[in-house]
């Protein structure tokens, strides 16, 4: 039954059906009565919001900017901000005149949206490495192509640039950045929350701390998506048989230039440029035609759609700067009428012949021009299609290009059975001497162990290093993999975990006082290995993610009554059947109104009503953690007495004041994750005893998460031994630190078999944080060593034992024989030569030292700048080695260093300073003769 009346065009409706509408808040000073809007990032202050007499602006600012506005149950309660698409609004219905001045369906539910629950999880995941690899995706194909690949338009709302103009779509940007997350993929326009997830993405966007620009910022022209474009010929087709729209097709006549091809096999496949533009902008203000760029026929164009003439043959643009031309149209076009129609028949391949584009879009002699657009991996990436296959010859216009085609549920999903499977934990140094590609190795290595063999195969060589490195940032970006540096004074503090002063500005457990006091206390903080061990044990993927509570989340103790007496009992009871908390502190005020968000506030208006108040009074404090500290998504946890707990819930809505309350009147929505009648300890998660407080914040670096999440989701957590995404620790330098003050008594859980999960898992109490501590079986890690700096005879025998070692030594057949003359790879074997000879074979110099070199002259600065400084240092400034090394001996001149004799100082004889005494110089000019290139 709709709830839809004469006078009532909007309704919204909640998980159960509960119907819910906008409602108008009177001010009493002026007497206007209005509808508030809360514009993004702002409070519930009264006078930061919007209002408007517009039922049409509510419609906009829920449905298209994803705004909160206040609204109440038709049934009657309280008045909240309430956001469609967040947890609390799930469907809507409303008027045909508002859906048709929106642009958006007249009903519509997210629930029956596929995969929308999954969509949040993901989104959930998403940090600004993502959102900012997705932005560079768009700078790299430019706007036309990123918005036209996945069927966007150019959208009102946009991510706020240094720029002059916005140029990163808000909504776009954050579907496109899905597929940086772990075997993760871009969604559609119409995939993304059904073809809504405006509200989710820029409230995503906003927790990110990114800043937006709303449509009254938004200067720029609007592209058009190939699925709106369709809509509108689809609309066009009515008008034409059936009259449907004829107020807004009437306007613009019949055409008399330009038409626009549709994509789609039609009985007829033309349609005039300004009624279809006027249909997908919802406006009969169309003007011009080529001669700007927000002209119909420049924006069909440069979304990469073909204008024609009435009889369907191609019209030759004009050669203007804002008109899309070369390569990028030809993959636009490409896309518009191949690939997306093939895709939208379900087809598993598409061929495209480079005649067909040619003809296409009116080119001539364009064929090597459309064979590389079409071969490319950008068309490859707008596509996101495989290299394609080829007919030879190429290039030529009767070159064929077919593409292998996947469906939308074909597609990879963040899914148990994608992630990468298990392995056995590495334990893995590589020691070698400088320079011999310890650091690429270690990448490729990172990059191996978190992603698989395949991967990491696709991606070897000098040709892939960029590739490879990118793979790598990534990952870092993702958290997946974590760098620190060894060296002389690193400790267990720094590396596991130590003691921070903080100051005292408020009580650990909830508020005590509303100023700050002096001094400061001590809380345990996280080292690098301790991080990215949790990390890897949470293991926050889409496989498991909703059975791991959100660490980043507060835990407020709730009493809602004592069970000791049986009408406090009904209470409790009460509040877990209605998926309600509510406290009887507070009086009889309602505290709902947006001022009330400040403690100052609160306090003020009970001061009022109890001038003897001070800032410690119940009825303050309490208020204050139920009305304003408490937030939506943060947990709850309903006491017992002191020592048990009964229910652990989330808190999913805003406070409310129910008048017609029989007992406690302020209260908040909470979804209840657990509750047993029986109870169970809370020292299972909790060392503190619960103070009497009705509500309060517990001290959130005493929280057990791991015990929590047994409490809540019993054995249906995932535990380490079943984690599917790998991690990886690299330590640079491990020989360079104490390795015993560094792990302590850790140095035992490396070992393979005592990880978490495995047949000897052994758990320690660590000893600041007093935590149970164990290193997950997903957690690799990944040493080097110099052997130059240090024997690998000479390392810690516990580190050793635990450890594989692979050396890494200088690799000559990665060097040229011919560098502007120079045979490189003979300077180099008969340097380290002669280093094995007078030193030993760990302190070689490596063959990244001359990898690099293009030209004789880089050889020179490798020899000067790099190889006889580290040959100095090796020797301990004993020249005459150097020479050796070197070849400058003396018997047939100098090449690269020469000894000139120094006379002895007047009045000293020179026997008394015993041997003769030399100056040795680096020579301005190398003789590289004895490695002349054959």
């Amino acid at each position: 039954m709709s709830g839809l009346t004469a006078e009532r065009r909007v309704v919204f409706y909640d998980a159960d059906g509960v119907a819910y509408q906008p409602v108008r808040h009177g001010d009493r000073l002026t007497g206007r009565s209005a509808f508030k809007i809360k514009p993004a990032g702002a409070s519930n202050r009264a006078d930061e919001a919007i209002q408007t007499d517009d039922i049409l602006e509510v419609a906009r600012a829920m449905l298209v900017d994803g705004l909160a506005v206040r609204c109440k149950a038709l049934s009657g309660g309280p008045v909240n901000y309430l956001r469609f698409g967040a947890e609390k609004l799930v469907s809507y219905e409303i008027g045909p005149e508002i859906a048709t001045a929106l642009s958006v369906p007249a009903v519509h539910n997210l629930t029956v949206v596929a995969g929308a629950g999954s969509q949040q999880n993901l989104l959930d995941l998403l940090t600004r490495a993502e959102i900012d690899a997705a932005m560079q995706e768009c700078d790299e194909l430019g706007l036309n192509a990123f918005l036209a690949r996945s069927g966007f338009v150019r959208p009102q709302v946009w991510i706020k640039s240094s720029g002059e103009e916005p140029k990163h779509p808000a909504k776009a940007t954050v579907a496109a950045a899905l597929r940086y997350l772990p075997n993760g993929r871009a969604l559609s326009a119409k995939e993304f929350f059904g073809g809504f997830g405006e509200s989710q993405a820029f409230r995503k966007l906003e927790e990110l701390g990114y800043e937006l620009l709303r449509p009254d910022a938004d200067p720029t022209p609007v592209d058009l998506s190939r699925a709106a474009v369709e809509t509108a010929m689809d609309a066009f087709d009515r008008y034409r048989f059936q009259g449907e729209a004829s107020d807004l097709f009437d306007h613009f006549g019949e055409p008399r230039d330009y038409w626009v091809r549709s994509t789609r096999h039609r009985m007829n496949r033309v349609y005039p440029t300004k009624a279809i533009v006027g249909h997908v902008l919802s406006t009969k203000d169309i003007h011009g035609g080529w001669n700007q760029p927000t002209g119909p026929v420049s924006r069909l164009h440069n979304s990469g759609f073909v204008i024609v003439d009435s009889n369907d043959l191609p019209i030759q643009p004009p050669d203007r700067d804002y008109v899309l031309k070369g390569a990028d149209r030809i993959r636009l076009c490409a896309l518009n009428y191949f690939i997306a129609p093939a895709r939208e028949n379900a087809a598993k391949e598409v061929s495209i012949v480079v005649s067909d584009i040619a003809w296409a879009l009116s080119l001539s002699d364009a064929s090597p021009n459309i064979c590389q657009a079409l071969g490319g991996e950008k068309f490859q990436h707008l596509a996101q299609v495989s290299p394609p296959t080829y007919t030879e010859p190429n290039p030529s216009s009767s070159t064929v290009f077919t593409y292998q085609l996947s469906s939308q549920a074909d597609q990879a999903t963040v899914t148990q059975s994608t992630l990468t499977p298990p392995r056995s934990p590495t334990n893995l140094i590589l020691y070698g001497p400088p320079g011999t590609g310890k650091t690429y190795r270690t990448a490729w290595e990172a990059v191996r162990l978190c992603e698989g063999e395949h991967v990491a195969e696709q991606l070897k060589g000098d040709d892939k290093r960029a590739a490879l490195m990118e793979r790598y940032r990534k990952l870092v970006d993702n958290h997946r993999i974590e760098f620190v540096t060894f060296h002389q004074s690193m400790s267990y503090e720094e590396f596991v975990e130590g003691l921070r002063p903080v100051p005292m500005e408020e009580d650990a457990e909830g508020l005590s006082q509303n100023s700050s006091s002096a001094g400061f206390r001590l809380e345990p903080f996280d080292g690098v290995f301790k991080r990215v061990s949790e990390n890897a044990r949470i293991n926050r993927s889409a496989a498991n993610s909703a059975k791991r509570l959100d660490r980043s989340a507060r835990v407020f103790k709730v009493a809602l009554g004592n069970r000791q007496i049986e009408e406090d009992r009904q209470r409790i009871r009460f509040g877990l059947d209605n998926s309600l908390i509510h406290v009887g502190w507070g009086g009889n005020i309602d505290w709902s109104d947006e001022r009330f968000d400040e403690f100052s506030e609160i306090f003020s208006e009970w001061k009022r009503k109890d001038p003897q108040a001070t800032g410690l009074d119940g009825n303050v404090v309490i208020t204050y953690s139920l009305r304003a500290d408490m937030q939506v998504g943060d947990y709850v946890v309903v006491s017992d007495g002191r020592d048990r707990i009964q229910a652990f819930g989330k808190v999913t809505g805003e406070y409310f004041y129910d008048e017609l309350a029989a007992f406690h009147p302020h209260r908040r929505r909470v979804e209840w994750l657990w509750r047993d009648d029986k109870g169970t300890e809370r020292s299972r998660f909790y060392p503190k005893t619960f103070r009497r407080h009705s509500i309060y914040k517990l001290n959130q670096s005493l929280v057990d998460w791991e015990a929590l999440d047994d409490i809540v989701f019993g054995g249906d957590v995932p535990q380490g031994s079943q984690s599917t995404l790998n991690y990886v620790l690299i330590i640079d330098e491990i020989n360079r630190a104490n390795i015993s003050k560094v792990l302590g008594e850790l140095i035992t859980l490396l070992e393979p078999d005592k990880r978490l999960g495995m047949p000897n898992e052994i758990r320690l109490t660590l000893p600041y944080s007093k935590k149970p501590f164990a290193v997950p079986a997903n957690l690799h890690i990944i040493g080097t060593m110099n052997t130059a700096d240090r024997s690998i005879a000479l390392l810690d025998t516990a580190l050793r034992r635990r450890f594989t070692f692979e050396e890494l030594m200088p690799d000559l057949s990665v060097l040229s024989e011919n560098v502007g003359g120079i045979n490189v790879r003979k300077l180099l074997a008969t340097i380290n030569e002669r280093v094995e000879y007078l030193f030993d074979r760990e302190h070689q110099i490596g063959h990244a030292y001359f990898t690099s070199c293009k030209t004789r002259a880089d050889v020179e600065d490798a020899v000067r700048y790099r190889v006889i400084p580290l040959l100095a240092e090796y020797f301990y400034e004993d020249w005459s080695r150097v020479a050796a090394v070197l070849g400058d001996t003396g018997q047939s001149g100098s090449r690269f260093i020469e000894a000139r004799p120094l006379r002895a100082p007047a009045g000293l004889a020179q026997d008394d300073l015993g041997d003769e005494k030399q100056r040795w110089l680096v020579k301005s000019k190398f003789d590289f003769s004895e490695f002349h290139a054959q």
